[in-house]
C-alpha cells in the first residue's frame, strides 16, 4: 500500500514538474524571444515595408468612365440576383404511413401478473 502511494506522489511531482516548466518556457519565450524575432525581421526586411501611402499609384489611361460604370452596374445585378423573393407560405402535407409493428410500443410493454 505504501509503494503505491509513493509512486502516486513521484508521477504527480513529475507532472506538476513539467507543467510549470513548460509554463516558465512558455513565458521566457513571449517575454524575450518574440522581441527578438521582431528585431531581426526588422533587421532582414529593412526598407522593404512600405505604408500603402508610399506607395505610387500608377494611372491606367485606358480606364473611363464607361468602364467603371459597368463594371458598378454589373456587380449591382450580381448582388441584387442573389437573394430570390419568395412567398412566405408553408404547405404540409400528411402523409399516411402504413402500420409496423416496429413503431407500436404495446409490443415493448411486459405483462407482469
Amino acid at each position: 500500500m505504501s509503494d503505491q502511494i509513493s509512486e502516486g506522489y513521484v508521477i504527480l511531482i513529475t507532472g506538476l514538474l513539467i507543467v510549470f516548466s513548460a509554463l516558465v518556457i512558455l513565458a521566457m519565450f513571449f517575454k524575450f524571444g518574440l522581441p527578438l524575432l521582431l528585431y531581426i525581421y526588422k533587421i532582414i526586411t529593412k526598407g522593404k515595408d512600405k505604408k500603402i501611402s508610399e506607395i505610387p499609384v500608377e494611372a491606367d489611361h485606358d480606364f473611363t468612365g464607361e468602364i467603371a460604370a459597368a463594371i458598378g452596374a454589373s456587380i449591382h445585378m450580381y448582388l441584387s440576383e442573389q437573394h430570390d423573393h419568395e412567398s412566405a407560405i408553408l404547405t404540409i402535407k400528411q402523409v399516411k404511413k402504413t402500420y409496423s409493428p416496429w413503431s407500436s410500443k404495446i409490443y415493448g410493454m411486459q405483462n407482469r401478473l
